[in-house]
């Protein structure tokens, strides 16, 4: 069993930034990957960013260039930098980490809402 806690989450104008964090109750170092998805209301759960076990990383079209995702495996915890953030950017964001046997661990969610 995984517990993943997800933190960092607020209220920010158009052009801020934010920086998630999902730390989790076991170690990140073998695993198949880990990243943050996100859901707006009336939308379906999206991948916004993602790395795997292989070093790689993925992002959405709608965040490259503005979000990085990054791990610290000594802290057991994964990282979302938010810059220039935009009002479609507002949703709530999600922790998600793939485990070697390819189950999925999810957090409970923090609400990043962007507006002036």
């Amino acid at each position: 069993q995984v517990q993943l806690v997800e933190s960092g989450g607020g209220l920010v104008q158009p052009g801020g930034s934010l920086r998630l964090s999902c730390a989790a109750s076991r170690s990140i170092f073998s695993i198949n990957g880990m990243g943050w998805y996100r859901q707006a209301p009336g939308k379906q759960r999206e991948l916004v960013a993602a790395f795997t076990n292989s070093g790689s990383t993925n992002y959405a079209d709608s965040v490259k260039g503005r979000f990085t995702i990054s791990g610290d495996n000594a802290k057991n915890t994964v990282y979302l930098q938010m810059n220039s953030l935009k009002p479609e950017d507002t949703a709530v964001y999600y922790c998600n980490l793939e485990t070697l046997t390819k189950f999925h661990y999810w957090g409970q969610g923090t609400q990043v809402t962007v507006s002036s």
